[in-house]
């Protein structure tokens, strides 16, 4: 499923099967989900990028062939393909284990071709063994949604008190994750959305509500994972003195002005950028303890364009993935 143009439907073309170029491992698609970035990158609220580009960085699939110097996989693994396909790993941000904010930095389904195809290839170094307590399309929303939610989730330190604003895929993985640690979460919505709180309080959230809804305490810290730039000032004034307001998202509509005594008391705001290797590694393992579970709608692949609507429109609980 290709985007020719951003603003354009996704359009179903015949490709031939890439070959795998040295370091590289072609991969058979089995399940690739969905994610709010795919729907930015389509929607080109990202900066364009590459003409005719295969949408998708949440891919499950099966080692087909390894590329020559190729020993980390072999075929038949069932292997994870997440957002970051390349970094230069000599740059300052590569060598203090920054490698989300290298400037030569490539990503899957924006620059490099991604999951909403039969097949696709990949640079080795950024793939992982999948825990096998997972379905295909169980465990594709843990490659981003997980991965994005995970970090951001470490960005609010020992927060005891956690408020997740967008009660999406991101936010109903790492609710399970915080909640798991041993946090109180508190989870808010769109105003008036029963079904996204009920879907939170069954999870295990201690406090549902609107996002335009004050809880019954201050928190410690708030994920924002919806893209919406009025929430930062919502969050700011339900966080303590000395909490964070981290955003999880990889764009966000412009923030409005707000009084500094939102922001004063040593409160912090701060993004999230991509994802290291090092937190797939550590998420993964981390997954299957708690255990997580991910929330699922199939489609086929060539109803792409029905999974992004679903999204945008705010009609789905859990993740979409589509199936090839």
């Amino acid at each position: 499923m290709v985007l020719d143009r951003p603003g354009n439907p996704l359009r179903l073309v015949h490709r031939n099967i890439p070959a795998a170029a040295p370091g590289q491992i072609l991969i058979k698609v089995r399940a690739c989900a969905v994610c709010r970035t795919d729907l930015h990158v389509v929607d080109g609220d990202l900066a364009p990028c590459c003409a005719h580009i295969v949408p998708g960085h949440e891919i499950v699939g099966e080692v087909v062939r390894c590329g020559a110097g190729t020993s980390i996989f072999r075929p038949g693994d069932r292997v994870g393909v997440p957002w970051l396909g390349f970094s230069c790993g000599t740059c300052v941000y590569c060598r203090t284990g920054q490698e989300n904010l290298c400037d030569e930095a490539r990503f899957i389904g924006y620059e490099i071709d991604g999951g909403f195809a039969d097949y696709t290839v990949a640079d080795a170094r950024f793939c992982f063994l999948l825990p096998d307590l997972y379905s295909d399309t169980e465990a594709a929303p843990l490659l981003c949604a997980g991965l994005i939610g995970y970090r951001s989730l470490k960005m609010t330190g020992n927060a005891q008190r956690l408020g997740i604003y967008g009660f999406g895929a991101a936010a109903h993985i790492v609710a399970q994750v915080a909640i798991y640690q041993g946090r109180r979460v508190y989870a808010f919505t769109r105003p008036g959305d029963e079904a996204a709180q009920g879907f939170a309080r069954s999870l295990g959230c201690a406090w549902t509500g609107g996002s335009d809804e004050m809880p019954d305490d201050k928190l410690d810290a708030a994920v924002i994972f919806a893209p919406v730039g009025s929430l930062v000032p919502a969050a700011m004034k339900v966080v303590r003195k000395g909490g964070s307001v981290v955003c999880g998202g990889i764009h966000m509509s412009d923030i409005p002005a707000f009084p500094y005594e939102l922001l004063w008391g040593e409160r912090i705001l701060r993004s999230v950028a991509n994802l290291t290797r090092q937190d797939a590694v550590e998420f993964l393992s981390l997954a299957p303890q708690v255990p997580v579970r991910t929330t699922v709608r199939a489609y086929p692949l060539e109803q792409a364009n029905e999974a992004l609507d679903a999204l945008r429109e705010g009609a789905l609980t859990g993740a979409a993935v589509l199936v090839p």
